[in-house]
């Protein structure tokens, strides 16, 4: 139990760091700055324990007074983080103070979780560090001017240093907390007070980044790590239990800017994410309203990116921060005459980015509570929806950490829709086809009407966006909701949707979906069934909104190729397969449709230019095992993307049994995958990683044949193992089982010996045989030329994009006009070489130098018998005769004679 309580300690390690950039630029210290480096004395630990932490003061040229920054870092990071911003800001003229938070780093102490008496405490000390410096300005005797200024974890610690020290001037808090219970507990149902379901996903990705928190360190529970008991403890029960203790909802909100938002009179400024699970805009909007209502100076941006995405809108957010602390800090608002206009535009928002479009649109307007509301009628009536026993499979609506460009590569190709909208798991509620164009800014409501048969209902709620025959989620939250019921009796609440901007064409339709799970959200795992209702949704609007200047640019290309990779990788099979389960009507080409797989004339260019793919065309046929080969590069991973419809072709087309191929074609049932690796849940077991990802399929348990792919998988006990222990070969064993799951009739494996051993490589030779002889196709993608030649009986070759030969294994390594004559051990071929090479008819001979087995490859114009009697005349001592060559040498024939002949080709970077 020592394993799973520190796996759950990870809970704890709250990764709210984003990086630098978020606010300026990153940068290494320049000339003109003067940094230096001292450890500070601060608070000790309860225990007495005395705590120094880490800082770095950056002093710009010149003798000054200069204003001064503290900057505070993200959770899990270090001053380290804030080099370039500080080095920025010290260029710009200001003094700036980073420092490494208790419990981090070389800093001491604990972790106590922006505790105002510890973390909060500290950076109070350090403005006492400031005020003893004389190159700083001041508005009174031990009162520097200072900016408290910091991003997640730190913009929580900012906040509440300001509320605490009337000596900070100004504030800026980026994608951070208001209040940390309905962070990790959110509750969207308006008027309930009970905290919601416990963001369990959150806390998996905690552990991943922080897990190694404090091991090796002396005298650090090995448990909780750096963490401090108070906090260790109670967050533990919740990550068990998947509620919260009154004890820990009480630390929560005493470790939140929010019960200190009365004292902070210092002009504030929020940047907020609207990408972003962990921390939403509604976070920012409470800080705001609180704020105005005591007529404390506040401006609020919505930011296109969070702690999901740093989003289209970074260049135009972070070009707003230095203005805002120019103003506070050293212009009109400076000092105590912060009571004029705002800097900055009271509220202002980043709408979604176009296809093509670098940079989001920055709009400025009325606040958010200032917003009108429109109401659209919503269709769909009374629907039933269950939570499954044990809460799984679970919707899924986000890759965590996978931002909009990347999430918009994965809508190029496939919905994610059926992921989020499992069968008998959700209920959805559509408008009609808006008349016009709408641009939504702030937090859509709707009325749910729930009657459930158990005494809790726990829902998630989210807005669709339905064109074009597919439905998307441009904000890809949703908003949970616990309502306490009572069985058989309707409860009607109001829920607010997660807030964000939208555009939405004139033609869409908005869809409300309604789940009973969400993978990022603790579920309950008993079952129940509730028929819900929701007959109308308000939509909110901001009039007379202002177009703001803003440049930037998103992620570049590399990044964005990066993360598709990567959400490939997690989605995309099961994606694909997934939307294959919904069989459509879908015409059949009479030509082809009793042939497996007909691919025609495909051709894909990427963005830069280059083209992947070019004119490819070959088949499949039932009963064959089609080794699709070529060098690194060639395309055969393109290819087969296409084949499953993760990619559009630019032209050519697919078609499997008759039926064409597209993202989510229907025909993709029949079809099992494994390309570019398996994707699991990490904390589940094989099986229930096989089981999970069948039930997301909608069919019946019994079609799977778990049986026979378990076999396949032979990993024996280790099948009831979590994945995350698993070795490479593992999983790769694992994956090829999944693919296989339902014997589909076509089936295509991408590397599948990948990481596997010599006996494992040979054991799937047979398997893969019989399951073609059973007359269903198997299409391999390989490097591995020998394991090519022994498990396939037709070879497609590649090379640089193109089809450079196809044919049997047997037509290829066999051929009437060639002669190979091997050598006895010591044998010099370059003797038996010469004399052959004076025989009319003889067109060419090549010789292979081999100690073991020197060997001379004849091309002839002449029967067999000829050749061998010439051998046998010259003296040559030879002790084997044979058509039959290797297929290594018929791949290094065929792609040497393509590079040569064809100058075309050599201008084709694949990939």
């Amino acid at each position: 139990m020592r394993a799973r309580s520190a796996a759950l300690a990870g809970a704890l390690a709250l990764t709210l760091v984003l990086p630098a950039a978020l606010l300026t630029p990153a940068g290494a210290a320049g000339s003109e700055v003067e940094v230096s480096d001292a450890m500070v004395e601060v608070g000790p630990e309860p225990g007495g324990a005395p705590v120094e932490i880490d800082t770095s003061t950056f002093v710009p040229a010149g003798g000054g007074p200069h204003p001064a920054v503290l900057l505070t870092h993200g959770f899990g990071g270090s001053k380290n983080d804030l080099v370039g911003q500080a080095t920025d800001l010290a260029e710009d003229g200001y003094l700036v103070l980073t420092y490494t938070a208790r419990g981090f780093g070389d800093s001491g102490g604990r972790i106590h979780l922006a505790d105002p008496d510890y973390e909060v405490a500290d950076a109070r000390a350090l403005v006492d560090v400031l005020a003893e410096r004389d190159d700083l300005v001041t508005d009174g005797a031990g009162d520097p001017r200072v900016g408290a200024v910091g991003a997640s974890y730190g913009g929580a610690i900012s906040l509440m240093t300001a509320a605490s020290d009337p000596r900070v001037d100004t504030v800026v808090a980026a994608i951070t907390w208001h209040d940390l219970t309905d962070a990790f507990f959110p509750q969207r149902a308006r008027g309930e007070r009970s905290p919601g379901p416990f963001k369990q996903l959150w806390a998996s990705r905690f552990f991943v980044s922080t897990a190694a928190q404090g091991l090796g360190v002396p005298g650090t529970d090995p448990v909780c790590g750096r963490f401090a008991e108070e906090v260790c403890a109670p967050f533990l029960d919740a990550a068990r239990t998947g509620r919260p203790s009154t004890e820990l909802l009480r630390l929560l909100r005493a470790h939140s800017p929010a019960p200190l938002l009365g004292d902070l009179e210092a002009p504030t400024y929020l940047l907020q994410g609207m990408a972003d699970t962990l921390f939403g805009v509604e976070q920012s909007d409470a800080t705001a309203a609180t704020l105005r209502a005591q007529d404390t100076p506040v401006a609020v941006r919505w930011s296109d990116g969070g702690h999901d995405d740093l989003g289209g809108s970074l260049a135009a957010d972070t070009a707003t921060i230095e203005p805002w602390l120019d103003h506070y800090l050293r212009g009109d608002g400076a000092g105590d005459a912060a009571t004029g206009d705002l800097p900055l535009p009271a509220f202002s928002w980043a709408l979604p980015r176009t296809r093509g479009q670098d940079s989001s649109t920055v709009q400025s307007g009325a606040d958010a509570e200032a917003a009108t509301y429109d109401v659209l009628a919503l269709d769909g009536g009374p629907q039933p929806l269950a939570n499954p026993p044990g809460a799984q499979p679970a919707s899924l609506t986000a890759v965590p950490s996978t931002g909009s460009e990347a999430a918009d590569e994965f809508s190029d190709v496939i919905s994610t829709y059926p992921l989020a909208a499992l069968p008998g798991q959700s209920v959805a509620f559509d408008t009609e086809e808006l008349s016009e164009p709408r641009t939504v800014v702030g937090s859509p409501r709707v009325r749910l009407r729930i009657t459930s048969t158990a005494r809790s209902s726990t829902l998630f709620l989210s807005m669709w966006q339905v064109g074009s025959g597919s439905a998307d989620l441009p904000r890809r939250l949703v908003a949970p909701v616990t309502v306490a019921t009572t069985p058989d009796e309707a409860t009607t609440v109001d829920v607010a949707l997660p807030g964000g901007t939208w555009q939405v064409p004139a033609g869409d339709r908005l869809r409300v979906l309604v789940t009973s799970t969400d993978q990022t959200y603790a579920a309950p795992r008993a079952a129940r069934v509730d028929v819900v209702e929701v007959r109308e949704l308000r939509l909110p609007t901001i009039e007379g909104a202002t177009v703001l200047s803003a440049e930037g640019a998103g992620l570049d290309d590399e990044v964005v190729g990066l993360l598709a990779a990567i959400g490939v990788v997690l989605l995309g099979i099961l994606a694909a397969v997934l939307l294959g389960r919904r069989r459509g009507h879908d015409p059949v080409d009479p030509a082809t449709a009793d042939v497996p797989l007909v691919i025609e004339g495909l051709v894909k260019t990427y963005a830069d230019g280059h083209r992947a793919v070019d004119d490819v065309s070959w088949r499949a046929e039932r009963g064959q095992v089609v080794g699709l080969l070529g060098p690194n590069g060639a395309g055969k991973t393109t290819t087969l993307r296409m084949v499953m419809g993760l990619i559009a072709p630019d032209s050519g087309r697919v078609h499997v049994l008759g039926r064409l191929v597209g993202p989510g074609s229907p025909v993709l049932a029949r079809v099992g995958a494994l390309i570019e690796g398996p994707g699991f849940l990490p904390h589940l077991t094989g099986r229930a990683n096989l089981e999970a990802y069948w039930a997301a399929t909608g069919r019946d348990a019994a079609e799977a044949g778990y049986d026979e792919v378990l076999a396949i998988a032979a990993l024996g006990g280790a099948i009831e193992r979590p994945v995350r222990t698993y070795s490479h070969g593992m999983r790769q064993r694992l994956g090829i089982a999944q693919a296989m799951l339902g014997l589909p009739e076509v089936l295509v494996l991408d590397e599948p010996t990948n990481g596997l051993d010599p006996p494992q490589i040979a054991g799937l030779r047979p398997v893969l045989a019989r399951y073609a002889a059973a007359g269903r196709t198997v299409v391999v993608s390989s490097h591995l030329l020998a394991e090519v030649e022994m498990t396939c009986s037709h070879v497609v070759v590649m090379h640089a994009g193109r089809v450079v030969t196809t044919g049997t294994v047997a037509e290829l390594v066999d051929s009437s006009d060639t002669t190979v004559l091997t050598l006895a051990a010591g044998s010099d071929p370059e003797v038996l070489a010469t004399t052959l090479r004076r025989v009319d008819g003889v067109a060419e001979v090549e010789v292979v130098v081999d100690p073991a087995e020197p060997h001379v490859i004849v091309v002839a114009d002449l029967p067999r018998a000829e050749v061998v009697r010439a051998a046998a005349a010259s003296g040559a001592d030879v002790v084997g005769v044979s058509s039959r060559r290797h297929l290594e040498e018929v791949f290094l024939g065929v792609i040497a004679a393509a590079s040569g002949s064809d100058p075309d080709l050599r201008q084709v970077r694949s990939r």
